[in-house]
């Protein structure tokens, strides 16, 4: 009997404006995320140094403080969460903007007065830094949490649909933003792109803050939980009552009394470390059962088989133009839209784990044409074959990214899910800045094709972490017992009928059965045996025969 689909318990239109919220958070951010570089190389032309280390600073932040982020999304209520996320985000970028406009309209300063350009410098760094913080707690408020939410008590597709609508809005805002400011920039200038973006910020931050009150007003399941997360923050009556006890034995102890207890002070001193957020939130992280699939999504992001700088430098150099490296990366993030379509069909037919084993393999794949370039003696022929590679790899990859993100939403308890979700995009920023420091070592356009391999190791370890995790929870990865007897019968067919065998009468190696009949492993080669004594029938006889076992084998397989 079917599960029927339970109506929702709020208007269809609320979930139109979560997703409107939700791509207007996205494109400011992702405005600043391409043009934060063209703004430093404009400021210091002769140099990258702005650049690389704006891009250090924002990894590292991440990579330092999401844990603390995560932490604090779970601690605080929705309303505080989403004003903090909003007013921080939205204003760090302004300020970030306006700097970047003072700097461009003012261009003497930096001889004039260093000291004042690299102040500028520096909050520009820690806007950005502070506006990458902010739109890290809006991505675990919106999809580790809300999504979750909404979802819960609906149809197992609502979730599924959900997670691939918000992560198509975020590759929409990839694709179309940069095509925005790329156009601004190219066609008015510099400081009209700065100004733009700082406008932006100042000007949606009160539409999307009614965008998303709207619905936690309008989703009763949405202050509920609020109410939840409140009462689970409070302490219990156990733990006063401990508290009180501690604090009681502290005032009671004396001087004699310190000396037999200092063999437990090495004890006392990780208990309080533990209790740090950042190292309790690794904790948390590391006892979830899908922290495999969480470190195989962050190990992707360790590689330069991206359009990112790295790529992008070693195409330039090779002499590709860059408008050809645009078209590129604009069919790299359709593909990525792609998926967000196709993960939900996929996930309905295969469930989400072997969606995600499918979609990680066939990313690897797609990579493994990306080696097979380095060894393209035309340059130009091995750039496209390397910008196809990549491009195609999108499809897996972001599928990879849904199923593992729907795996956390599923499997991660409710009051550990902002904290995990944190932790996550603190490894994924921790190896994205690996990646950087790889290309610091490996600087020479011409051993580009180290960083090739290197990426495709990583790749093949995260694939083979989420292989190992999907074996423990299935117990085997594919279903070669029924593959094995399609080899066979395949195998049969294709020597049933050597000149030899018909030159000296011989019927050939087939076994005659009746249509549905499938024979147990062991008893294969035994029954076969039998039938090929037993067949006495002309040559188009067996070549049905053949046919209907092949109709047996694939019935089975697919079984």
């Amino acid at each position: 009997m079917l599960k029927q689909r339970q109506p929702l318990s709020f208007p269809p239109s609320l979930l139109n404006y979560l997703y409107v919220g939700h791509f207007l958070a996205r494109w400011g951010a992702r405005m600043w995320e391409f043009s934060v570089g063209l703004y430093m190389i404009n400021v210091w032309p002769d140099s990258l140094a702005l650049a690389a280390a704006y891009g250090v600073v924002e990894s590292a932040s991440t990579a330092l403080f999401g844990p603390v982020v995560g932490r604090l999304v779970d601690k605080f209520t929705y309303i505080k969460v989403l004003r903090l996320w909003l007013l921080s985000q939205n204003f760090s970028f302004m300020i970030a903007g306006g700097t970047v406009v003072a700097l461009l309209l003012y261009e003497d300063v930096k001889s004039e007065n260093f000291i004042v350009f690299l102040s500028f410098i520096l909050l520009i760094n820690i806007s950005g830094a502070v506006g990458v913080l902010s739109t890290l707690a809006g991505t675990i408020l919106v999809e580790r949490e809300w999504v979750v939410v909404i979802s819960e008590g609906q149809h197992p597709g609502v979730l599924t649909k959900m997670n691939a609508t918000i992560r198509r809005i975020d590759l929409v805002c990839k694709l179309f933003a940069p095509v925005v400011s790329g156009f601004i920039i190219s066609f008015v200038s510099l400081t009209a792109s700065a100004l733009t973006l700082a406008i932006w910020n100042i000007l949606s931050v009160c539409l999307q803050y009614w965008l998303l009150m709207s619905v936690y007003n309008g989703i009763p399941a949405l202050s509920e939980s609020s109410q939840k997360r409140v009462y689970r923050s409070l302490p219990t009556d156990s733990e006063r009552s401990s508290l009180t006890d501690e604090s009681r034995n502290s005032h009671c102890l004396g001087d004699n009394d310190l000396e037999p207890l200092g063999h437990g002070w090495m004890r006392k001193v990780i208990e309080r470390v533990s209790r740090i957020s950042y190292f309790s939130a690794w904790k948390v992280y590391l006892e979830q059962d899908v922290v495999l699939p969480g470190i195989a999504l962050a190990l992707i992001y360790c590689t330069v088989l991206s359009f990112g700088t790295l790529m992008t430098a070693a195409l330039e150099w090779q002499g590709i133009p860059a408008y050809t490296i645009g078209i590129a990366r604009g069919i790299s993030a359709t593909i990525g839209i792609l998926a967000t379509f196709l993960y939900p069909v996929l996930e309905s037919q295969l469930s989400t784990l072997r969606t995600g084993l499918w979609s990680i393999w066939s990313q690897w794949t797609c990579l493994v044409v990306c080696v097979a370039s380095i060894w393209v003696p035309n340059k130009l022929g091995a750039a496209y074959l390397l910008m196809g590679g990549v491009a195609l790899s999108r499809l897996g990859l972001w599928m990879f990214d849904l199923a593992v993100i729907q795996q956390m939403q599923d499997q991660v308890p409710e009051s550990d899910r902002c904290v995990v979700g944190g932790v996550q995009n603190s490894l994924q920023s921790v190896l994205d800045l690996t990646t950087y420091v790889m290309g610091i070592i490996i600087s020479n356009p011409r051993d580009f094709w180290k960083l090739i391999i290197l990426s495709l190791l990583v790749v093949t370890l995260a694939a083979v972490l989420y292989s190992i995790h999907i074996y423990r929870v299935r117990k085997h990865l594919f279903h070669f017992e029924k593959l094995y007897p399609l080899v066979r019968i395949v195998f049969r067919k294709r020597h049933a009928y050597t000149p030899q065998e018909r030159d000296e009468g011989k019927p050939g190696r087939k076994h005659n059965l009746d249509p549905g009949d499938v024979l147990p492993l062991d008893d294969f080669n035994n029954v076969a045996r039998q039938q090929r004594r037993r067949l006495k029938t002309n040559a188009i006889n067996i070549k049905d025969i053949s046919t209907r076992n092949l109709r047996k084998a694939f019935s089975y397989v697919h079984g």
